[in-house]
């Protein structure tokens, strides 16, 4: 980090212009505890103007139509009069229904469009121990979800008025644009014992030029041609990030010769095997050439750390971080044989994919009923004595981004009624392959850590939550600091 002349009524350190790994390095140098904030701007975190807009339907169509075109336009001075719009045509509901709306927006919108760069840059300040703030033009509604996917505790976005328990349709003050915004910023500072000269600020709108001059160290982020001006100007090194571009039509045709590739490698590997009588052994092969074959026609590259503990101890659970449709693919390629899985009950009914998860013996569970999810893994501790390990995402579904998801205790518990142990299967890039709700597969190397075997200690279940807590704790380590 260096100290630069950065003109009027600017002051503070700034990272050297070498890419998000200096802004990193900088804030590991830097100043730690809660008394230092990082506003992280929504126009930093996500690339929203040429997000192409959902088909939504149902009767709230309108107003999601409306609510989304002003997150696109998150950073124009245009962006308040949309949501001013959008809230008068939300006037009557209840803070409840909107915060059903803003996870709809962005599960369904625009969690692809977070960058997956930025994601690092708010660990580390997490880490830091920082007084973390997800900042935006756009309602506290609207922001909470994508605060919430990547770990940010709070928000300061504007806000929607409420009286009697129902929205008036109005704003409750001015839109957080500009001088308004950096005025908010300077007076959560002051309630919170944030120092503003120390904290960092990450956006990629001129219209935070305002809240740019009380920071201490400024990073644009994708920046709008004047707040690249300014940049220049002021020497303020703006990190380069890649653009979230939709596929390409080379994607697709990799992705259908990826499926034919899939069948094939999958019914080469059973017949390969066949002379053998032994289902286990073809099994074993379906999986090797039936994942290797579709990721090597797509492009997609394994670089695998740690890949002793792939191989013993076994019969283990492997838990592994689920992000991508391609994980299916990913996680039998890096573990090789000897290993089953668990899925969705849905997969059943699945043309291609159900025939090949049960010829294997992947148990489906019911994810809707806990009681009926608890019985169906009752087989898979009898499968694990029996020798065959198990791969399973403890989280339960896929995360909308990097930042892996609450874990369940299902299969620490199938470890411990076992006696096998668990083996962490970090897997990072991943949603760079194929996004989480795609298909589509994009080229691009997949970077896969295994992690050393974790006893679980069958004598004390009562430990089971902390140790649930401490091995997902060793993912957002792993994730943060990847080993070499």
């Amino acid at each position: 980090m260096s100290t630069r002349d950065t003109g009027p009524g600017h002051t503070g350190r700034d990272p050297a212009p070498s890419g998000i790994d200096a802004v990193v390095a900088a804030v590991r140098s830097g100043p730690r505890g809660p008394g230092v904030a990082a506003f992280f701007d929504l126009t930093a975190l996500a690339e929203l103007r040429s997000a192409p807009g959902p088909r939504w339907r149902g009767p709230d169509r309108e107003l999601l139509e409306t609510l989304f075109e002003q997150l696109r336009r998150s950073g124009e001075s245009s962006a308040g009069d949309v949501l001013e719009r959008g809230l008068r045509a939300a006037a009557g509901r209840t803070p409840e229904e909107l915060t059903a709306l803003g996870e709809r927006l962005f599960k369904r919108g625009w969690y692809d469009r977070l960058r997956p760069e930025l994601l690092r840059v708010v660990q580390e300040h997490i880490a830091a121990g920082h007084t973390v703030v997800l900042t935006g033009d756009a309602a506290d509604f609207q922001l909470r979800p994508a605060a919430t996917a990547l770990g940010i505790p709070r928000v300061l976005g504007s806000r929607a008025a409420v009286a009697d328990g129902r929205l008036t349709g109005r704003l409750e003050g001015e839109v957080r644009y500009g001088p308004e915004k950096a005025e908010a910023a300077s007076e959560f500072a002051a309630a919170h014992g944030v120092d503003l000269t120390r904290s960092y600020i990450y956006s990629g709108s001129a219209g935070d030029l305002a809240l740019f001059s009380r920071g201490g160290t400024r990073v644009p982020i994708a920046p709008d041609p004047v707040l690249a001006a300014a940049a220049a100007e002021y020497g303020w090194a703006a990190p380069a990030v890649a653009s979230r571009t939709a596929p390409r039509p080379a994607d697709y045709l990799r992705t259908l010769l990826g499926l034919f590739a899939l069948l094939g490698g999958a019914l080469y590997g059973v017949l390969r095997k066949s002379h053998t009588r032994d289902r286990r052994a073809m099994a074993d092969a379906l999986m090797k050439y039936g994942t290797t074959w579709p990721l090597r026609v797509c492009g997609i590259r394994l670089r695998v750390t740690g890949a002793e503990h792939a191989r013993r101890p076994r019969p283990a659970v492997f838990l592994f971080n689920h992000q991508s449709q391609f994980d299916v693919l990913i996680v039998p390629a890096v573990l090789g044989g000897h290993v089953t899985g668990v899925g969705k009950k849905e997969l059943i009914r699945h043309p291609i994919f159900g025939p090949l998860m049960r010829f294997v013996g992947v148990t489906f569970i019911d994810r809707s009923n806990t009681d009926l999810a608890k019985a169906s893994l009752a087989p898979v501790v009898d499968t694990l004595r029996g020798g065959l390990s198990v791969a399973i995402a403890p989280e339960g579904t896929r995360s909308y981004t990097a930042q892996p998801g609450g874990f369940k205790k299902g299969a620490f518990h199938m470890a411990r009624q076992a006696g096998v142990p668990v083996i962490p299967v970090v897997i990072r890039n991943a949603a760079e392959v194929g996004r989480r709700d795609s298909m589509i597969a994009r080229p691009g190397v997949v970077d896969v850590a295994i992690l050393p075997p974790i006893e679980i200690d069958a004598r004390d279940p009562s430990a089971l939550d902390e140790k649930v807590a401490e091995v997902r704790q060793l993912y957002l380590d792993t994730l943060r600091e990847w080993p070499r």
